[in-house]
């Protein structure tokens, strides 16, 4: 598979809390060309190779604002998540990932305001490399 526009490889790494691993991050753009406001986004699905990772693992943040769990993003209507722009979302998982190339795979939900009860789903997948 080629390069993925909306996965970026810039950003692919482990990060640690108190010294500890305790995670990994992926920088994602959203496909909606308007973007859109964090309470429309429904959630996203991680997935790297073959492990799926449950929406209490994942984190947001975008522009500056902070990082949001998926369920605060539902309340936050006067942000948004521009098109173009990567967000980074961080994934609980102790140790994080190991260096090297990963499977990497990100489920988009996205409401948009002229269709806010039929999600859209953007599916991107790629491999992406972890240095060490």
């Amino acid at each position: 598979m080629g390069v993925q526009y909306n996965l970026l490889q810039g950003g692919f790494k482990n990060v640690s809390r108190n010294g500890q691993i305790s995670g990994f991050q992926v920088l994602v753009k959203t496909a909606y060309y308007r973007g859109v406001a964090l309470s429309m986004i429904e959630g996203f699905d991680v997935t790297v190779d073959g492990e799926t990772f449950k929406r209490e693992q994942i984190q947001f943040s975008a522009r500056g604002t902070g990082t949001h769990s998926l369920d605060e993003m539902e309340s936050i209507g006067d942000v948004r998540w521009p098109w173009l722009e990567p967000a980074t979302l961080t994934i609980n998982k102790p140790d994080g990932l190991k260096a090297g190339s990963h499977q990497v795979k990100v489920v988009v939900r996205l409401r948009i305001s002229y269709m806010p009860f039929i999600p859209n789903v953007y599916a991107f997948q790629d491999k992406l490399v972890l240095v060490a």
